[in-house]
């Protein structure tokens, strides 16, 4: 038998709704690990269909990291500006600007990415792949796991999240669109280094948000 106490955690875990929490414990006979799963799944199910939702309220935010070394401004859109405003909306704002600078991601999304810029990336991987000494009939495989990881690098959604590395930024979005009801959309952004261009000292700012994030936490 299902208890209240169970209900309630995975409400507070999952968001979700009392009855959908308690049908998902039902479905997985108490396990509430298989139970976040459960209602992931049915949250993604709903969040795909409010994916073609027009969403032109939203925020844009900034963000400057290390005493203005970095500063990013990202514009994220939702269906209404009662959304824009709760502090769920605004969080995931903040999330997605920290995660441009730490990740310095070229585009937001795959379908960004030029036909002309994929064809050379191919190109430099084929290469590659040949010059490791591979087979000529696993190459093509090869560059399509490698321009795969080229996405995960350069395509902000693509990325993994800088806060939980276990999902992609993409995940995020859909999770709280399943969570908040409404479409989301990250429209654009534009990230600004100091010095960029110019001969300087490196440094890994990545490592710097992460370790500012984990202390947040």
């Amino acid at each position: 038998m299902i208890s209240a106490s169970q209900v309630k955690e995975l409400r507070q875990l999952t968001g979700a709704g009392m009855m959908d929490c308690k049908k998902a414990l039902t479905e997985t006979n108490g396990n509430m690990e298989k139970a976040i799963e459960y209602l992931r799944e049915k949250g993604l199910a709903a969040a795909a269909k409010r994916s073609g939702r027009i969403a032109t309220e939203g925020l844009v935010e900034s963000y400057i990291h290390g005493g203005g070394r970095i500063g990013v401004l990202i514009e994220v859109n939702c269906e209404t500006d009662f959304v824009a405003k709760t502090d769920e909306f605004k969080e995931l704002v903040k999330d997605l600007a920290m995660q441009v600078a730490a990740s310095n991601p070229l585009y937001v999304s795959r379908e960004e990415v030029t036909q002309e810029v994929i064809d050379k990336e191919k190109s430099i991987l084929r290469a590659q792949a040949l010059n490791e000494g591979k087979p000529e009939k696993i190459v093509e495989k090869m560059v399509e796991g490698r321009i795969e990881k080229f996405y995960k690098e350069v395509c902000l959604l693509e990325q993994p999240f800088i806060k939980d590395p276990d999902k992609s930024v993409k995940d995020l979005v859909t999770e709280k669109i399943a969570k908040i009801g409404e479409n989301i959309q990250v429209r654009r952004f534009a990230r600004f280094e100091l010095g960029e261009g110019l001969e300087k000292k490196s440094n890994d700012f990545a490592a710097e948000i992460k370790s500012m994030t984990s202390a947040c936490k």
